[in-house]
């Protein structure tokens, strides 16, 4: 296992632990996001006890399957792709590029995937292409574990968009590799609309070059828990990110997204918005925003923020932004997190207009999540999610 700046810690174990590191040989915790350790062997990891600085809001006791590291059969997940001719699709090996170019497993489950995931699926977008119709691939669990490693690559000066549509029931390790050369707009949507019953541990890494541009979109709705974590590298000079979440958790679900915003390049901007409801017993939500602002990124812009709306007792929403500056040449750089419970102020303003409560309720909430739906740009998407949300807050006042 290595790390870009330091030598890994063992743990009593024997294995490294991702949240520490040495120095005189002492443990030390890691301080900043950048210097978490990574590893292509799973035998470099423990597994998790909870303790971890990455697992310590995620509840371990629920993902067993997912640390061990077997093959699993290969029809757990059952794949179909919808593309326009343009684009190109292949099978990579491990060390065959440009698989492994940007990717760097960071836990147990994410160096399983690598491993277990002997041929790649590679979608490419080709330079100068511009799509007029998104890639979809859907991905229906039929029961069981699964692994998966996906590359996403948009050549220079191509546009796309490539939607991840999650669904049915199983338990996925899946790494999602993305790759934006320069000059090209890529728009990626990961949709997790599992069943009551399913586990997903997603680990997104994608590296932005030259005046490209990458929109990250997660949104999930479905699954017992789901856990993607979006790491971005904005390596190139004029390069922008643009991050976005959409979550509604209900009683029992787990609804989690750890976020990493690397500003390396100049002049590099960054948006980060995540947005959540939860409703019903232990429904819970988790929010980990760590922006980085790197020695060499002079003239960057970048903000992140998460917000979460709490509809009834018993939920939960844990909120952590970071931001760490190593340059004071900056346009400007901030954050923010706000979690509220409903506003019966609003409520009062509209009932007090004629509007029955339940109304009320309705439009209050999807006028707070719509923000995100809305930067999905595809009129289907958004009108399925409109749905989703109205769908899930009748659920929960049936209940």
């Amino acid at each position: 296992m290595t790390t870009a700046t330091s030598a890994p810690a063992a743990s009593a174990e024997g294995h490294i632990d991702p949240a520490a590191t040495l120095t005189d040989g002492a443990v030390v915790p890691i301080q900043t996001r950048s210097e978490r350790p990574w590893s292509f062997d799973p035998a470099d990891f423990g597994t998790p006890t909870g303790r971890e600085v990455n697992w310590k809001h995620t509840p371990i006791s629920r993902l067993g399957a997912l640390f061990v590291d077997e093959a699993a059969p290969a029809d757990v997940i059952g794949v179909t792709v919808s593309a326009p001719a343009a684009v190109e699709q292949a099978r990579l090996a491990p060390g065959e590029a440009p698989r492994g170019e940007v990717f760097r497993p960071e836990d147990l489950a994410s160096a399983i995937a690598w491993t277990q995931e002997a041929e790649a699926p590679l979608v490419r977008i080709p330079a100068g292409v511009e799509l007029d119709e998104p890639v979809i691939i859907r991905l229906t669990g039929n029961g069981g574990v699964a692994h998966a490693h996906v590359v996403i690559e948009a050549q220079a000066h191509s546009r796309g968009t490539v939607i991840l549509r999650h669904e049915g029931s199983a338990q996925q390790a899946q790494n999602v590799e993305i790759i934006v050369r320069d000059g090209a707009a890529l728009t990626v949507v990961t949709v997790q609309r599992w069943d009551n019953d399913a586990v997903h541990l997603s680990a997104h890494q994608a590296r932005v070059d030259r005046d490209a541009s990458l929109t990250h979109i997660v949104a999930s709705l479905g699954g017992s828990v789901v856990r993607v974590n979006p790491s971005v590298e904005l390596a190139g000079s004029g390069s922008q990110g643009r991050l976005y979440g959409l979550s509604f958790s209900d009683a029992g679900q787990h609804l989690e997204s750890q976020v990493y915003l690397h500003h390396k390049g100049p002049h590099t901007t960054g948006d980060v918005l995540y947005k959540g409801a939860l409703q019903g017993e232990n429904a819970r939500s988790v929010w980990i925003g760590d922006v980085l602002i790197g020695p060499d990124a002079v003239g960057t812009d970048s903000y992140e923020a998460n917000r979460n709306l709490v509809l009834t007792d018993g939920a939960r929403a844990d909120s952590i932004p970071n931001l760490e500056i190593e340059t004071g040449d900056i346009v400007g750089a901030g954050h923010a997190s706000a979690t509220g419970r409903f506003d019966d102020e609003q409520l009062f303003y509209l009932q007090a207009r004629g509007i029955a409560e339940d109304e009320a309720r309705r439009m209050v909430v999807l006028g707070f999540l719509l923000e995100i739906v809305q930067k999905l740009g595809i009129p289907a998407l958004e009108e399925e999610f409109t749905a989703a949300i109205e769908a899930e807050l009748a659920a929960g006042a049936d209940a």
